[in-house]
């Protein structure tokens, strides 16, 4: 069977929520990164056989995302198109699927990413407010439009913040940093040891700037359109140690330690990545990036959501025979400090592999082999578009250094886990 073949990638800088990516949608993101790669790769659009993005906040606007970002990039209208929605995991949920499609043998050439605005993710109207607005909608007169106005209180003006809702988990009623709170509390993980991981996230950020810069498009925002942007804005090129110790607690004030600064930056941001069966990338003339080797999802308890990697990462490992220690380049989404610390304790216990069956798939990860460009601490997460820009990084690595194996991970709100194998 082909194997999965990643040819190329592409993405736009990553950029803090409420910046200079304020007035860009998920579609105007993505399309700007598909456009780009489909010009350095020189496909023509007929060649692309189906279009799958990864999205999270699934914008009112553009429903079915995958579609929109398709015509807009010029893919031919008979092309097919959708969104998948795993998630933190979108991203990578993307390429797996293309993966299967594949396979399956419904698709040779398929593009795949994931995008996320999340400076434009809405405020939702209180049901009290909506359902008054709906009344004035229907009345037929007006003194039935003034007898739904009465019903108005200043309390209904109140908003519900769609980025709060969606970092919330319905299930254990925990947002997203307080799972992490759950990590941190059970595992013994010091504020110091996170403080410190996020300092180096921010540290090998900024000394890789130049390469990340490799795999990114610049972008010239509106609404000015005056000043391109090159870098990614969320590492901080003077932080310290210091610095983050004296940030508060942001999810439990009084005994937590997960702060801010230890924990993924709220980020705008999408990646696109060109996906094909290894014989149509070579009768194109295409020399890959890289190949999907394997590919495992997990699922763990809600309030727990942070090890998911601890899981799928030993089951990944065992679907490609591949064992830990001959990965050559890790990345694990750094949602929080304190979730990676987690996961990387897991992974080093003989105790955790024997209760699930782990043994020989897990143990400890070289630190110079894990998220040496920084990660989403520095970088930032925007939820559907992390995975996609995980597994570009974990490639451009490999090829950088003429090694083998790779390996990407993240976590995944709703207690999930996913990782890849990559080999070049």
């Amino acid at each position: 069977m082909d194997r999965i073949a990643i040819v190329n990638g592409i993405r736009t800088p990553f950029c803090k929520m409420g910046t200079v990516f304020n007035d860009m949608s998920a579609q105007d993101l993505a399309t700007i990164a598909v456009r780009e790669l489909m010009i350095r790769q020189r496909i023509d659009g007929k060649n692309i056989d189906e279009v799958i993005f990864g999205n999270v906040a699934q914008p009112p606007d553009a429903a079915n995302v995958s579609r929109v970002i398709a015509l807009l990039s010029g893919i031919p209208m008979t092309t097919p198109a959708f969104t998948v929605h795993r998630n933190c995991a979108s991203g990578i949920e993307s390429v797996t699927s293309a993966g299967l499609k594949i396979h399956a043998g419904e698709a040779l050439c398929i593009l795949a990413g994931g995008t996320e605005s999340m400076s434009n993710i809405p405020f939702f109207l209180t049901k009290e407010l909506q359902e008054i607005i709906s009344q004035i909608n229907r009345a037929k007169t007006f003194a039935e439009k003034c007898n739904a106005l009465r019903k108005f209180r200043l309390k209904y003006l109140s908003p519900r913040i769609g980025l709060s809702l969606g970092l919330t988990d319905p299930i254990c009623g925990l947002n997203m940093g307080q799972t992490a709170e759950v990590l941190a509390k059970e595992f013994g993980i010091t504020r110091l040891a996170q403080d410190e991981f996020a300092l180096r996230s921010h540290q090998r950020a900024i000394k890789s700037r130049d390469l990340l810069k490799e795999e990114i498009v610049p972008v010239l925002p509106p609404p000015h359109y005056k000043q391109a942007v090159e870098y990614d804005n969320g590492p901080r090129e003077n932080q310290t140690l210091e610095a983050l110790a004296k940030l508060k607690p942001f999810f439990d004030k009084y005994s937590g330690t997960v702060t801010a600064g230890n924990s993924s930056q709220v980020t705008d941001g999408a990646a696109a990545l060109l996906v094909m069966s290894e014989r149509r990338a070579k009768d194109l003339g295409y020399e890959p990036l890289g190949y999907l080797r394997s590919f495992a999802y997990a699922g763990v308890e809600p309030q727990r959501m942070g090890i998911g990697p601890a899981h799928a990462i030993p089951k990944a490992l065992r679907k490609a025979g591949i064992p830990l220690k001959e990965i050559e380049v890790v990345e694990i989404n750094e949602a929080f400090a304190a979730q990676v610390l987690a996961v990387l304790k897991l992974l080093e216990s003989n105790q955790f592999a024997a209760e699930f069956g782990y043994e020989g798939w897990t143990g400890a990860i070289n630190p110079d082999t894990l998220n040496i460009h920084g990660g989403a601490i520095a970088l930032g997460h925007p939820v559907g578009a992390s995975g996609a820009r995980l597994i570009l990084t974990v490639l451009k690595e490999l090829k950088r250094k003429n090694q083998h194996y790779g390996l990407a991970s993240l976590c995944v709100g709703g207690g999930q886990g996913s990782a890849v194998v990559l080999e070049r």
